[in-house]
């Protein structure tokens, strides 16, 4: 059976980009944490720590605002030229 994606909730689908986001930022936190605690005195490496410690915040701030305009981008094509097709089946537990 086919199904359609006929419109996507820019709010709901936005906040769930950020959440994975700051999700995988947290990686990049703790790099940037480390290189803080065990990377000397160099200024350089200072930057680049605070880089990676302050970068998931920009980059959950920028995912949320780029997929919102997707978002609303998908939704106004959709109407004309119709949404992404995808193909379900019922299965049995």
């Amino acid at each position: 059976m086919k199904k359609q994606i006929t419109r996507i909730s820019i709010l709901q689908s936005s906040k769930i980009t950020t959440a994975l986001y700051a999700l995988i930022g947290l990686i990049y936190t703790l790099i940037g944490i480390l290189m803080l605690a065990f990377g000397g005195e160099e200024t350089a490496m200072k930057v680049i720590a605070i880089i990676y410690i302050l970068g998931p915040v920009w980059m959950a701030i920028l995912g949320f605002i780029f997929f919102a305009i997707f978002a609303a981008i998908y939704n106004f094509l959709a109407k004309g030229l119709g949404g992404v097709e995808f193909e379900v089946t019922d299965v049995e537990s």
